[in-house]
């Protein structure tokens, strides 16, 4: 029997709650999950039920949403985050990532957090939830992956201003940035000899100079000397021409120079089922592609799709690394 999916509560004023409840109505034992959280933080419509035992979950997943309880501070009122929940949040994340690690699971899905909310109520000090993550895996070195069945995108660079692109942009940064990509194509998804296209920073990949020298002094030199070492790399692309379906068709994975470069393609081709991979872990991290939404929230408005999308894609994923 495969493993269950730890599913964490995310901040739980937004809709991480909700959408946990829809998934699994959509999917009951189908791709079990066991949500950890305080049930006091559930809409009342659907039933749940706590286990002490992830064990449980194949079983107890049939008739209701399986819970590992995790009391906070306080109840929730949809829509206001409440910054004395703020450290059981965090928590609830630690909690996961040490049960996925000890092998009683065989992935975690993190529903949204809100960095404000967890910097000012418990004084986070991680720009956000996949540093976190990578620090509780002994400081691994992580990248960004966003995923869909049309379109797998990675950034180099991610949350940074524009014009600080051409600076952080490094020969050392982009290798890493390729190496763990391809690893973990093929060890999670599979993929025995990848086929990796590499978007240029410049309009039309710098057109030889004339627009920018950063493809001629750094990323074409980099992707020759990989190429000598077997990686099957494509590129520098001018990143305009990259992503409509012919071009989709020649590579697994885009790695792009900057956040929107990468994001705006996926977003367009796949806005509600896109989800968030962190490549590098010694586990399965996946996440719904949406934020904690607290202006919906409480409103039975929120969109599973993603969350459902994250989960199977977190099933797949995990059952395929626990096998290696």
């Amino acid at each position: 029997m495969t493993k269950p999916i730890l599913l964490t509560c995310g901040d739980p004023a937004g809709i991480g709650p909700e959408v946990a409840q829809k998934a699994w109505d959509e999917t009951r034992d189908a791709v079990p999950f066991v949500w950890i959280g305080d049930p006091r933080h559930l809409p009342l419509d659907m039933p749940f039920k706590i286990i002490d035992d992830i064990g449980q979950a194949h079983k107890t997943a049939a008739t209701a949403m399986p819970v590992l309880r995790h009391d906070f501070a306080n109840p929730v009122i949809a829509g206001k985050p409440d910054f004395a929940n703020a450290q059981g949040i965090i928590d609830v994340i630690a909690r996961g990532v040490g049960l996925v690690k000890s092998g009683a699971a065989c992935a975690i899905c993190t529903s949204p957090i809100s960095k404000s909310v967890l910097q000012i109520g418990a004084g986070f000090e991680h720009p956000g939830h996949t540093e976190y993550l990578a620090a509780l895996d002994g400081g691994k070195d992580v990248v960004m992956m966003l995923a869909s069945d049309q379109l797998r995108v990675v950034p180099t660079t991610i949350h940074i201003p524009l014009e600080n692109v051409p600076f952080a942009l490094t020969a050392d940064l982009l290798e890493r940035t390729i190496r763990i990509t391809q690893d973990a194509l093929q060890a999670q998804f599979g993929i025995a000899c990848p086929r990796i296209a590499i978007a240029g920073l410049n309009p039309h990949a710098g057109e030889d100079g004339r627009m920018g020298e950063q493809e001629q002094t750094l990323i074409r030199p980099l992707l020759d000397r990989l190429r000598a070492q077997g990686f099957d790399l494509r590129g520098p692309l001018p990143a305009d021409t990259m992503f409509h379906a012919r071009a989709r068709a020649q590579y697994d994975v885009a790695i792009c120079m900057y956040h929107d470069q990468a994001l705006i393609p996926i977003k367009t081709l796949d806005f509600d089922t896109g989800v968030n991979v962190t490549l590098g872990l010694s586990f399965v991290r996946t996440s719904p592609d949406h934020g904690t939404a607290f202006d919906i929230a409480g409103q039975n408005a929120a969109n599973p799709s993603s969350t459902l999308a994250a989960l199977k894609l977190a099933a797949q994923l995990g059952n395929a690394h626990d096998h290696h």
